[in-house]
């Protein structure tokens, strides 16, 4: 039997918190390439820039000093980076619901099939909670007569996807939160430097409301979001971490449709619905006291 303790409550809260600011990165980059406000390449590099100042002064402020390892966290900061890069031109043409439904459904294929290979406990009860929230995916991504996407722009989320997935999986070994998501930001600032001399970018624009947008997303939803995000993943199952991050497409749909004007079509509401019940049969135990 499990007992809902303060703890308990605390790690929920700080999961929802961490959800909600990551189905708000997709809003948020949506809204400036949607409106003209900024070039992909800028957004990026803005996020990233921003995230990782912010994420210095708070880690000077609570600890007196700045710290900066050349060793460790390589891997994680180019998957960050990667992530963040082929996130911000991916959504050039793809809507900010459907992404970001794309995107976490990925990240669940990954680091499910991480967890079956950490050999977590699979119960029947958690296997038809992942066998209805791929329905979900299924039904969504299933052609119609009206299904058009650039096969470019999806394998670029798609490429988010599992550069994310990665970033999470490796996270689970994280043991200080805010200085691993600092010293990633950090790195993965230099790696979107190094892509802008690699690969010819042309369509620099730039405006306040751009900023503005890369600011948000880079210092709050992105810094603070992950920091948080690292804090919880060490305290749940791949498994959980996997799965309930298909509530954050659910949450970006909602988003999307209110502050982006985008259509809730019947099959995006449809996949939302069976999706989040599938989440709630695999996630939340029967024997909750």
């Amino acid at each position: 039997m499990i007992t809902i303790n303060k703890e308990t409550v605390k790690l929920f809260n700080l999961t929802i918190l961490s959800l909600l600011f990551l189905a708000l990165n997709s809003i948020l980059c949506k809204a400036a390439l949607l409106n003209n406000y900024i070039d992909a390449y800028s957004f990026t590099f803005l996020r990233l820039f921003f995230g990782a100042f912010t994420l210095l002064l708070i880690y000077y402020y609570k600890n007196k000093k700045l710290d900066f390892n050349i060793k460790t966290n390589w891997i994680t900061s180019f998957m960050l980076f990667l992530y963040a890069v082929s996130f911000s031109y991916s959504y050039v043409e793809i809507e900010a619901g459907f992404g970001a439904l794309l995107l976490f459904g990925v990240v669940q294929v990954l680091m499910l099939s991480s967890s079956y290979f950490k050999k977590e406990k699979f119960t029947i009860k958690k296997n038809l909670g992942i066998i209805l929230a791929f329905l979900g995916l299924v039904y969504l991504l299933f052609p119609s007569e009206n299904f058009e996407l650039s096969y470019y722009h999806v394998f670029l989320m798609i490429l988010a996807g599992l550069s994310w997935a990665v970033y999470s999986i490796l996270g689970k070994s994280s043991f200080n939160a805010l200085f691993d998501t600092c010293d990633n930001f950090i790195k993965a600032t230099i790696f979107i430097i190094i892509f802008y001399f690699i690969i010819p970018i042309d369509n620099i624009s730039i405006t306040n409301s751009g900023i503005l947008l890369a600011f948000i997303s880079g210092s709050l939803t992105s810094a603070i979001g992950y920091v948080i995000w690292y804090k919880v993943l060490p305290q749940i199952e791949v498994f959980t971490a996997s799965i309930i991050q298909l509530l954050i497409p659910v949450i970006a749909i909602i988003l999307s449709v209110v502050f982006l004007d985008e259509i809730l079509t019947f099959n995006l509401l449809i996949s939302s619905i069976i999706i989040f019940c599938g989440i709630l049969l695999a996630v939340v135990p029967s024997n909750i006291r």
